[in-house]
Order: C-alpha cells, then structure tokens, then sequence
C-alpha cells in the first residue's frame, strides 16, 4: 500500500491511454450518468483502445450483470464485452465463497447482478430469511426495491446470520441528480439490527483483487469521479489514479481532500486519458502549473495567471494540499473557484 502523503498532482508527458496499460473505468458519473454517455466519452474510451489502452470497467453497482452493462456499454457505442466488466457483485460473491461451504444458501438483497455473481461461485441465493441461510449478501437492488427485502435482511441478521455487503456507496448519479445509492440501505439494516457487514466494494481490497484477477493488469490507471470510493480504492491498493469531474466530486472537495483521497491526476473527463498531465512546480511559496500560479494568502487560496482551468485547479492543488498535510485542507477556495466557473 502507498504510505506517501500526495501533495501535488503528477505530471506525465506521455499521454495517459500510452503509459498505463490498463485503464480501470468506474462506470457511473465517468462513462454514463442515468444511462446515457457522458459527453466526450465514446470518442475518448474509443482512441485509447485503438491506442492499445485495455479498458475494463469495474463498477460498485451490484445490479446488473456484466453481460447487461457490457451490452448496454455496446448500445452507447462503447464496444465491450462481459468479461471487461468487474462488479461488486462478484468482489462480494468471492469473499463469501472464501469463507462458506460450496452450496451455501445465500439471502440474496438485491438485483439478478447479485444473484447470478453468487451462482458463479458455486452459492445458492434464496429469498426469505426462513430459508435458513447461511449468509446474507446485500447489493443495490435498484429504485424499485421494496422495502420489504430490507426487512428480510434484518430478520436474519439480527438472528446471527454473517451480513455481506457489496458496497457501501451512499449516493449514487442519475440523469434527474443525485439518488441515495446501497450505503443508504445497509445503513437502514445497520440501524434495525446494530451489526456491520463485511464489505467488498471500492474502496476496500476484495474489490482491488477482484479487478486485479480478472483483468490481469501489470501498469494499471484507476479512473472514477468519486474520492471515497475510487480514489481511496487506488490508495488502497497502491496504483495510480484519475479524477475526472463529471459526477458527483466537486473541484472544492478535491481542493479539501485527505491524503487517502487525492488523485494522481485530474481531469475534467475522459479526454483526460488522451493527454499528458502538466507537471505542477514550486514550494510552499506558490505552485505554477500550465500558465496558472496558485498561493495562499491570510487563509484564503490565491490564483494568479490565465489558461485551461484543470491546470488551475492542479496549481490550487498543490497550494491547498502542501498546507494541510496530512489532513484535510479547510483554507477559503470559493473565490478562485468562481472565478474558474466552478
């Protein structure tokens, strides 16, 4: 695991889709959002591959099968199929199948994406918790989940049952905003019953494993828009990563991030992957990047110059981070970030 507190963004001066041989693609708020793709997505995924990039898609939706989002990936033009995908569902049927017997029942909370993930792995999925099962494993279950089945996981859990979860992400994007995502119903089950799942997804190292097995990645580039989850999961298993600014991280929270939470590199979407990263330069006394010159001043981030706003927002980076160290920034960006339309 990488122990070194980031202060800065890197550089690189080849283009991403060319130093890393393996692009690991977070799906929700980097891809698509509410199913359809995000701008500039096709066109960027589509050169790096003709580059010789791999791209694999590794998700914390425990939804759908890889076969479903494989072919939905196809639909948007993004040709892929089911084993470039990397789920939740199966990071969450390993660690289970790690740990019980080979014909276990399993109390399946959630979509077919789960069911099928448990199946692969040689478990049975039931559906009540009188079913006696010998596990329970909860996934997002889609907005149409009844209430319902969170009761059915807290009936067995609360009778002993070891919970699982596939991941705890508390809000997940959609093209009307931002909906509550699995984290909100484990957090449902944790109140009726007061116990923990064990859990699978990004950020934590059942996922990375599951990604790394799968895909076989030597020189891997994790890519997501999410800290907590994306970030964190390639601060976790010691590779690189990069920030794209299309779902739900906000250039302020990247300016506030820990250290476990702190890109490699930023971008503000996919055609991040298409270029090189400007090397960020200076001290603690000001950070340049691209024509942009970043500083604090009184407690408060000052900006100085002109250009592309990611090579601002790489220099306040740099500032903001150098200053807090080993914890989080809490030093006033809101005037830089407006001036940069953010």
């Amino acid at each position: 695991m990488n122990q070194t507190v980031r202060t800065r963004p890197d550089g690189s001066d080849e283009r991403l889709s060319a130093a890393y041989d393996t692009a690991l693609l977070d799906l929700d708020g980097v891809v698509y959002a509410g199913g359809e793709a995000i701008e500039h997505a096709v066109e960027s995924l589509e050169a790096a591959r003709e580059g010789g990039m791999h791209l694999a898609y590794v998700t914390n939706n425990a939804a759908r099968t890889p076969e479903t989002v494989a072919g939905h990936l196809t639909e948007l033009g993004i040709p892929a199929e089911p084993t470039d995908v990397i789920t939740s569902a199966q990071a969450v049927a390993r660690l289970i199948a790690d740990q019980l017997p080979s014909g276990s029942r399993v109390l399946v909370i959630g979509a077919e994406g789960l069911r099928v993930a448990l199946r692969e792995r040689g478990l049975v999925p039931v559906e009540s918790a009188d079913d006696e099962p010998a596990a329970v494993a909860q996934g997002f279950g889609g907005m149409d989940m009844p209430w319902s089945r969170l009761a059915e996981a807290s009936y067995a859990v609360a009778r002993g049952v070891p919970w699982y979860a596939s991941n705890t992400d508390l809000t997940i994007p959609s093209a009307r905003g931002i909906a509550p995502g699995n984290g909100s119903a484990v957090q449902v089950v944790r109140i009726a019953t007061g116990a923990e799942p064990q859990v699978a997804g990004k950020p934590l190292p059942p996922m990375h494993r599951e990604t790394i097995l799968r895909t076989g990645a030597r020189r891997p580039l994790v890519v997501g828009d999410r800290l907590d989850t994306d970030i964190e999961g390639a601060h976790v298993g010691g590779v690189d990563s990069l920030l794209v600014l299309t779902g739900v991280t906000t250039a302020a929270q990247v300016i506030g991030a820990r250290p476990e939470h702190r890109p490699t590199y930023v971008a503000e979407d996919l055609r991040g992957l298409l270029e090189g990263q400007p090397e960020v330069v200076g001290s603690a006394d000001g950070f340049g990047c691209g024509g942009w010159t970043a500083s604090v001043d009184g407690g408060a981030l000052v900006l100085d110059g002109d250009g592309d706003r990611v090579d601002a927002l790489r220099a306040l980076c740099a500032a903001a981070w150098t200053v807090a160290g080993d914890g989080a920034c809490a030093l006033d960006a809101g005037k830089v970030l407006a001036r940069l339309g953010w």
